[in-house]
């Protein structure tokens, strides 16, 4: 008789399949419609996908890679990848040739599974360059190759691969599946990264069994009652691991396929859960401040006193985990129930739970602000290399400006220079091939450096001051933590993206991407003329709306940490260019060598 494997993700699927095989696994986008799949058909295809793996002859510890965007074949190929003790490797779906040909290289990975055709030209362009790389399967019915592309498999024939699969190939894959320990290998996560090449964070299965159990003690109020609605990419460790941990929990998946359309996926589903980074926060506060502010002056006294009464309920009670007096709860339900509950169904979360949030800094006062509203947006932070969570904040007792305490299992202590260090088994064992980069990353004590500063306050709490590398220095001897004024712009809603411009230069300069809509809007009331978006950012008026906005926003800043003078570009950074990681965070360097012009013309 043989035993079974201690790890979760190994059998997640036939616990689930075996235990509530009707229940509602996930639901997937069809002609614009959401369908459900049950844990028994999830199972088939997953079952189907690891005999068609062993079919093709992809042997225990080797890699295949999944390059798409977010859809329910992603999670078909993790899941027969563990039921071999076969390394998945996630690429994010705007990946370019470069970056794939560099991961596939690097992990050595013998599959690959594309979810469009362009993803599958990017392959097929670098594929000679790529000597382990045998197997291309489309995810999609859309995905067509060209007639004679020996490599390539539609995914009707690769699951018709494992349907007519042997019994003994089946038994063979019950046997990978018994066999598979705690120390295999479960995933390589290969860092985005501000600067340099890609590092594949290695993730046993004992860092998701560590990471799984110790969100099962914390999160007691995630139940198989909850929907989350899957929208970061799921090649992003956030997003991979909490979706792993929804489904485990028998909490239903809602798989966003198209990030554009989160808006309308969010209205339509009305999640109770959802993981996100703080650029879709700020973004929708934003929308409110500009709904607010049209409104007429009766219903803005109205918004007014209910935003006074959710903030002393929500935030000096509730949020402290005290009892709420019976004269102020009686007054927060009637607001909420006049304003504060139509705003949060406008937005599509007046079902909410709790949305985790975490990858960059959220201002405290974007927080204050939809917690006031009832929004429980739970502020975390990880990393790849720590399968995501470190801290978050508690169920009661959080504080503004914090990142939370840390879950159970994971230690964190402050080493030189501030550096927040971190120590646990949901810590990577190293860096894929890079045995330099391996010893860099950790103290001769084994303590994982993460490359950011920080405080615990006496309460246990963690406080994050900057990112190490981010770190600048003025001319003037003066260090410039670039993020925190780049988080509070990102609440202006005629902001759309910053990059604070200052290393060993005289004063702090920056780069601004206006929201382009919320300027044009501007621009039409004031009736300013523009043939196209480059004269709209060179117009005097929009340049000095933009500099009211920039002058208010820093008024608590140190004068030699404010902004001096700004440029305003016609379009955005993008991750295509280079300028944005896929975690959305700037890429100094790049936008640096990319706009050397512009900023060599703010110090002139």
């Amino acid at each position: 008789m043989t035993t079974k494997s201690p790890n979760i993700l190994t059998n997640l699927i036939t616990d689930a399949t075996a235990t509530r095989p009707d229940a509602t696994a996930y639901y997937e986008q069809q002609q614009g419609l959401w369908q459900p799949v049950t844990w028994r058909q999830f199972g088939h295809t997953v079952d189907c996908a690891a005999a068609a793996l062993e079919t093709l002859g992809i042997e225990a510890t080797q890699r295949i890679a999944i390059f798409s965007a977010n859809r329910a074949g992603c999670l078909m190929a993790d899941f027969a990848a563990y039921a071999l003790r076969v390394v998945p490797v996630s690429l994010y779906a705007t990946s370019s040739p470069e970056q794939v040909r560099y991961i596939l290289n690097d992990s050595g990975a013998r599959l690959i599974f594309v979810g469009n055709n362009t993803q599958l030209q990017a392959v097929l362009g670098i594929a000679a360059d790529c000597p382990a790389l045998e197997h291309i399967v489309g995810l999609s019915d859309s995905v067509t190759a060209p007639a004679d592309e020996p490599r390539y498999l539609s995914i009707d024939n690769f699951l018709a691969l494992g349907r007519a699969a042997s019994p003994d190939c089946h038994r063979a894959v019950s046997q990978r599946r018994a066999e598979a320990l705690d120390t295999d290998i479960a995933t390589l996560i290969y860092t985005s990264g501000t600067t340099g090449e890609p590092k594949g964070a290695i993730l046993p299965h004992s860092c998701f069994n560590a990471c799984l159990d110790a969100h099962r003690r914390w999160l007691v109020n995630v139940t198989d009652r909850d929907t989350s609605l899957c929208f970061l990419p799921l090649s992003h460790i956030f997003e991979k691991a909490w979706t792993y941990f929804c489904l485990w929990r028998g909490t239903a998946v809602y798989i966003n396929t198209d990030p554009r359309e989160i808006q309308t996926a969010i209205r339509q589903v009305r999640p109770t859960l959802m993981c996100s980074v703080p650029r879709f926060w700020e973004k929708a506060y934003a929308a409110v401040q500009e709904r607010i502010a049209a409104m007429k002056p009766l219903q803005r006294l109205m918004v007014k006193r209910a935003l006074a009464i959710g903030r002393r309920r929500n935030l000096h009670y509730h949020r402290l985990g005290l009892p709420v007096p019976k004269w102020l709860e009686t007054r927060y339900r009637f607001y909420d129930r006049l304003v504060l509950s139509t705003m949060r169904r406008v937005m599509g979360v007046d079902r909410g739970n709790m949305f985790p949030t975490a990858g960059a800094p959220l201002s405290p006062a974007i927080i204050e602000f939809f917690h006031t509203c009832g929004i429980n947006i739970v502020i975390g932070y990880g990393l790849s290399e720590t399968t995501a969570t470190v801290t978050a904040y508690p169920f009661t007792g959080w504080q503004l400006g914090s990142v939370g305490t840390p879950i159970d299992c994971v230690d964190v202590k402050i080493g030189a220079d501030s550096e927040i260090l971190v120590k646990g088994p949901t810590v990577m064992t190293g860096y894929y091939n890079k045995p330099d980069e391996t010893a860099a990353a950790f103290t001769p004590d084994g303590w994982f450096r993460t490359g950011d500063a920080g405080y615990i306050d006496p309460s246990g709490t963690l406080v994050i001051t900057e990112r190490i590398k981010d770190l600048f220095k003025t001319s003037n001897g003066k260090y410039i933590a670039p993020q925190a004024l780049e988080t509070r712009l990102g609440e202006d809603k005629y902001i759309e993206q910053v990059a604070v411009i200052g290393n060993n230069r005289k004063y702090v300069t920056a780069i601004i991407i206006p929201a382009f809509e919320a300027i044009k809007e501007y621009a039409r009331k004031k009736h300013i003329q523009y043939q196209n978006l480059d004269e709209l950012v060179r117009n005097s008026d929009i340049r000095s709306l933009i500099q009211e906005r920039i002058d208010k926003l820093q008024a608590s800043f140190a004068s030699f940490e404010k902004i001096k003078k700004f440029t305003l570009l016609p379009k955005e950074f993008t991750m295509e260019n280079g300028e944005l990681t896929n975690t959305l965070k700037i890429r100094r360097p790049v936008i640096n060598r990319h706009y050397a012009r512009e900023i060599e013309a703010m110090y002139a």
